[in-house]
């Protein structure tokens, strides 16, 4: 009896230590996989050929952990492409009205220039720092709205009676653009959960970016969904047929790749940061040349 236990030991601690020796040659295999991933010379990912659910979960987790390596990486790339461009975009839109008022700085120094041409070249060096103060005060606005501290109110606010109030206030720019909205509002006063600042500047922005880049007809409605409270305006957007619309929100893009534009190209930044502060969304699809863009807030009556 004594005989058959001590053969049944051996045999356990045989096959123990033919498991530990299988399990270190598997370990070794999975850091030569990891290695040569780690150094570029192969894009597999690790895989384990002995069946062991604590080493698939280990293989799992690193797989995992190079997966989100990657994508920290492509994500750090992409905002460095973006901070590059946004540098070259906003030097451009200084340099240019810069060159401008000095230009005409310049002339206004001229003896022969006449008082009427005086008058002139005052009133375009005025317009030209006024662009400039503009652009500068939309950069501040945009740096301060991407910060982490940026203070919102959050609250029940009736949309419809504020909808209105700012669309009132665009009557004038629509008639002087040609524009002839159709608006569409509930007859209820609907609530959403939001900050009205924030509000009022992500309408006024969605309208002034309507305003300068269209005319003609403007559908602008505003509905109650199930869980949601729905702004959509949707305009003719012919300069953007074929290109991906949503670069739109991207800082200081323009269609116009000349970039002669007046707008410093951060109204509509501006509105979606504001919005996903808002725990809210900003959307914009193209069907064919219309443009349509979508505002979505969590409804007053559903927050908690």
């Amino acid at each position: 009896m004594f005989l058959i236990l001590t053969i049944i030991l051996f045999a356990a601690v045989a096959l123990l230590l033919v498991r530990l020796l299988m399990l270190r040659r598997e370990l070794g295999r999975m850091t030569e996989q990891l290695y040569c991933y780690n150094e570029r010379a192969t894009g597999k990912k690790i895989d384990v050929a002995l069946f062991d659910q604590k080493l698939e979960a280990l293989a799992g987790q690193i797989n995992r952990q190079s997966n989100l390596l990657v994508q920290s990486e492509v994500h750090r790339i992409r905002v460095e492409q973006e901070f590059r461009q946004a540098v070259a975009n906003i030097s451009h839109d200084i340099r240019t009205p810069l060159t401008s008022i000095f230009g005409y700085i310049q002339l206004l120094e001229a003896e022969s220039i006449t008082p009427e041409e005086k008058l002139e070249y005052v009133a375009i060096v005025k317009n030209r720092t006024r662009r400039l103060q503009a652009l500068l005060n939309d950069f501040f606005e945009l740096s301060v709205i991407e910060s982490l501290d940026y203070p919102l109110q959050t609250e029940k606010l009736g949309m419809t009676v504020l909808l209105s109030e700012i669309l009132v206030g665009f009557y004038d720019s629509f008639n002087e653009r040609n524009i002839t909205p159709e608006i569409r509002l509930p007859e209820e006063n609907v609530s959403v959960y939001a900050d009205e600042s924030a509000v009022r500047r992500v309408v006024e922005n969605l309208l002034v970016n309507t305003v300068k880049h269209t005319t003609g007809h403007v559908e602008i409605s505003f509905k109650r969904q199930q869980e949601t409270a729905d702004l959509t305006i949707v305009n003719d957007a012919k300069e953007l047929a074929g290109s991906d619309v949503n670069l739109i929100f991207d800082r200081f893009y323009t269609a116009d790749r000349t970039r002669s534009s007046q707008a410093s190209g951060l109204g509509l930044s501006i509105a979606k940061s504001l919005m996903n502060k808002m725990d809210g969304t900003l959307t914009a699809e193209l069907d064919g040349e219309k443009l349509m863009m979508t505002c979505r807030w969590k409804l007053g009556d559903l927050a908690t």
